[in-house]
């Protein structure tokens, strides 16, 4: 890669985790979640700077071609983080459902259909 494609790479990435940051003081993303994309972000810094990097690790592995260590190690993160999400998904229906069945038995008790309460006006 030429210098100007590893300074266009280091912007992109110092650029997304301030987009990260951004989203975490709005509160639309939760601060495991952006720690764990800073880390992969940050993590892709020193590839930027220093892509010999890839060689040795290519070489480890076993992957004759080095850009194809990077898309196996996305495949990968993709992969762990999609389970990840749906073990989230399964936990928060497992709660949404418990919540509901304590609304009902506490609509039950109070005796009241859980239908909005209509106010009077005096005329």
């Amino acid at each position: 890669m030429s210098t100007p494609a590893h300074i266009f790479l280091a912007t992109v990435i110092i650029l997304t985790v301030l987009f990260i940051y951004r989203l975490v003081s709005q509160r639309v993303l939760r601060s495991k979640y952006a720690l764990l994309w800073s880390v992969l972000a940050i993590g892709l810094l020193p590839l930027a700077a220093f892509p010999g990097i890839l060689v040795p690790i290519s070489n480890f592995v076993g992957i004759q071609y080095e850009p194809a260590t990077i898309l196996f190690a996305s495949v990968v993160f993709l992969f762990v983080t999609s389970v990840h999400l749906s073990y989230e998904v399964s936990r928060l229906e497992a709660r949404t459902q418990d919540l509901a069945e304590d609304l009902a038995l506490l609509r039950a008790n109070l005796g009241t259909s859980g239908e909005p309460r209509r106010s009077v006006r005096p005329s």
